[in-house]
């Protein structure tokens, strides 16, 4: 008998004890969740470096890295590089990359157009959005094809497109209703005889475009 109180009792206590932290740890947490106390959070030291860095002016932001340059540099040489780009033509980690590519966007100095499900990258205030969207149009190699042979004939008709391209018709008019949707370029029908051409807004653009890709 005097060894079950003896255990009745040591179980009691331990009770008492869970029951009281527990409210202790139930005042804390509604004590947070009013704002009178923040629990404290730890920035890794990357973060820290982060946030450090992009206080700098923009020069200092490219200025203390040789490879942030590099990326800059790359960029501004590559307009509407994608992320894979820049890590296979700097042969930089996908990590280092993306680190650089977040201090540069940060500080201003970088910008990016969505492309699908790609970020296509220049370097701030260089070209307008509609030339950025353009130029990312132009980094698909087919687009490309498509406007160079826009370029040099004027009015090009469907079929001796496709057949240039060596791609289907139906992949073609694909490629055409895309370029149609964004005002770039303008389809013509007479009966079943279907032309392209440039929308005249672009004629000037555009050939200056193409030499800077594929420069």
């Amino acid at each position: 008998m005097t060894l079950q109180k003896a255990s009745l009792a040591l179980l009691l206590v331990f009770v008492i004890v869970f029951s009281f932290v527990a409210i202790i740890q139930l005042e804390k947490n509604n004590v947070w969740a009013n704002g009178a106390i923040k629990p404290l959070t730890t920035l890794s030291s990357s973060q820290m470096a982060y946030q450090d860095i992009v206080k700098d002016s923009p020069a200092s932001v490219i200025n203390n890295s040789t490879t942030r340059m590099a990326v800059y540099d790359f960029i501004s040489a590559n307009p509407g590089i994608q992320f894979r780009g820049i890590c296979t033509g700097l042969s930089i980690a996908i990590g280092t990359a993306e680190f650089h590519l977040g201090v540069l966007k940060k500080a201003g100095l970088i910008s990016f157009v969505r492309d699908g499900k790609y970020k296509r990258f220049f370097a701030s205030k260089k070209f307008s959005t509609k030339k950025m969207q353009l130029i990312s149009f132009l980094r698909h190699e087919t687009i490309r094809e498509i406007i160079k042979k826009m370029v040099a004939e004027k009015s090009v008709p469907h079929q001796r497109l496709a057949t240039y391209l060596c791609i289907t018709s139906q992949g073609l008019t694909w490629h055409m209703n895309r370029l149609r949707e964004e005002g770039i370029v303008k389809e013509n029908c007479n009966g079943i005889r279907v032309t392209y051409s440039l929308n005249e807004v672009y004629v000037q653009s555009l050939p200056e475009l193409l030499c800077l890709v594929e420069q």
